[in-house]
């Protein structure tokens, strides 16, 4: 049975193997889906929760 893990970023399910893995200088391990979730976190700094495509979006109700 193949391992899966989370994206650190969106959420989604991704296979072992594929996939990007992200190492710290802290020693934190980070798994990223693809290079679009590793350079809006790495680079753009952005917030999941305010993204509609992550599973972590958090939807306000006024």
């Amino acid at each position: 049975m193949p391992r899966t893990q989370k994206c650190s970023y969106c959420g989604k399910e991704t296979e072992h193997g594929c996939g990007m893995l992200f190492v710290q200088r802290t020693g934190s391990v980070l798994y990223f889906c693809s290079n679009k979730c590793k350079k809006s976190q790495l680079v753009l700094k952005r917030d999941p929760k305010k993204l509609k495509w992550t599973e972590r979006y958090e939807r306000k109700f006024v």
